[in-house]
């Protein structure tokens, strides 16, 4: 009894609910499936959805249905969906492993929306292809991620986001002029992201050159170009991952404060006079040469995260200064260092008498264990005086010697007993 009573109770509150209300409700579940199910509640439930949903997302992952539809039927089941709305702000159509759609349905759905659509998520194939930029420029768009498309003869005049401040490309093609002319297009553009991008060139040398003074983010992964040339005045983070470049130059203002960069092959690297206020420096899988990376960033006076992560170094006989570190980077409270040991000697060296003293966070790894990372352990615990948090990462492959198991083992038993004197520390081990 008291069950139903509460049941009750709660269908009079979901009835005196506003239907503005209920229309967040509904855009909050975000899937064109589930809110189709919710709205058939009672007659509010569907005047919330045609008046006011703000939020709607196709996504052939989501539901499997969409791809045992055929894809007129499924055209026809996201039109019927679409037009029974009014006043979208969020449209996502998501069509992966679906076949290519008529340009025409496509380009009434984004003609329907496109004056009231503040982010629009499109990953659709089409026949032939539809210009996303020509039908939604100079609209209230703010976000734009567009993926699997093709982007040619762009208009800064004409096809303009005076609005727009996330642009996402994605697996699309699009020429180095173009890319830059979309930049100058998006005057308020704060954060870019550039995927797996076919960059057209009318010349052998594949170069881009990407100006933005508002751009603050930037995120580049699996591009392969002889020159990029990014110029930024604003840029605060910049993620360079999997790419293969003969020349890297940034261009700012000394406002860039997190720079990471993984798996990324370049010859020459330039972040020029932008290091003053770094603040988190990420390296993974890079080959660097310490003396020129570190005259690079040893400007950073204000760093707070150091990582080097499973970086080779260019010169094996090249040793990475931790009492250089100490002295240049006095602020730095978060160190992060792979091991590597080549030749009985470890590319990050001990000697000196500096401490790291704001160092609170120390993550240390390796890719072969031996009885010598321990002992390395040991050291950088004698360096960091105020340390309160210590991480341990590791690979432990899945058919292991008995050797191996037992260096492991006493691995393990050293590092229990030598926390035995750090018991302020907290210890977390990370094995993959």
């Amino acid at each position: 009894m008291h069950r139903i009573q509460i049941l009750l109770n709660g269908l009079l509150v979901m009835e005196h609910l506003p239907v503005e209300v209920i229309g967040n409700i509904l855009s909050r579940l975000g899937g064109a499936r589930d809110v189709v199910i919710a709205s058939a509640t009672c007659r509010k439930w569907r005047e919330a959805w045609r008046k006011h949903l703000h939020t709607l997302s196709f996504n052939s992952n989501d539901w499997h249905a969409y791809q045992d539809l055929t894809t007129s039927r499924l055209q026809i089941l996201i039109t019927q969906t679409i037009f029974q709305t009014t006043g979208l702000q969020g449209l996502s159509i998501l069509m992966d492993d679906v076949d290519e759609f008529s340009a025409s349905t496509v380009i009434a759905w984004l003609m329907y929306t496109r004056e009231t659509l503040h982010r629009l998520i499109y990953n659709v194939r089409t026949t032939p292809n539809v210009n996303i930029l020509e039908i939604c420029g100079r609209q209230k768009m703010e976000i734009l991620e567009l993926s699997h498309n093709s982007i040619t003869g762009v208009e800064p005049n004409f096809q303009r986001f005076p609005c727009l401040k996330s642009l996402s490309l994605s697996y699309v093609s699009i020429s180095a002029l173009d890319l830059n002319l979309l930049l100058t297009a998006c005057p308020k553009i704060e954060t870019l992201e550039l995927i797996n991008p076919e960059i057209a060139m009318s010349d052998a040398q594949v170069t881009v050159e990407l100006s933005s003074p508002t751009l603050k983010r930037v995120y580049v992964e699996a591009i392969s170009l002889d020159k990029f040339i990014l110029e930024a005045d604003s840029i605060e983070c910049l993620h360079l991952k999997d790419c293969a470049l003969e020349l890297f130059e940034l261009i700012g203002k000394g406002t860039l404060k997190h720079f990471k960069i993984d798996d990324v092959s370049v010859i020459h690297l330039d972040i020029g006079d932008t290091v003053d206020n770094l603040e988190i420096i990420d390296v993974s899988n890079f080959t660097i040469m310490w003396p020129k990376f570190y005259q690079m960033i040893s400007k950073s006076s204000k760093l707070t995260k150091l990582r080097l992560w499973d970086v080779v170094f260019d010169d094996e006989d090249e040793i990475v200064d931790l009492e250089t570190i100490a002295v240049c980077f006095p602020h730095l409270s978060h160190l992060a260092l792979s091991y590597d040991l080549r030749d009985g000697v470890v590319n990050y060296g001990l000697q000196g008498s500096s401490h790291l003293e704001n160092v609170f966070v120390l993550e240390l790894g390796w890719t072969i264990i031996n009885d010598l990372f321990s002992h390395w352990v040991e050291g950088l615990l004698k360096l960091c005086p105020n340390l309160r948090k210590l991480v341990i990462h590791g690979v432990v492959s899945e058919a292991k010697s008995h050797e191996e198991c037992q260096m492991l083992a006493n691995f393990t038993s050293s590092i229990v007993q030598l926390m035995r004197k750090y018991m302020h520390v907290a210890v977390q081990f990370d094995y993959e």
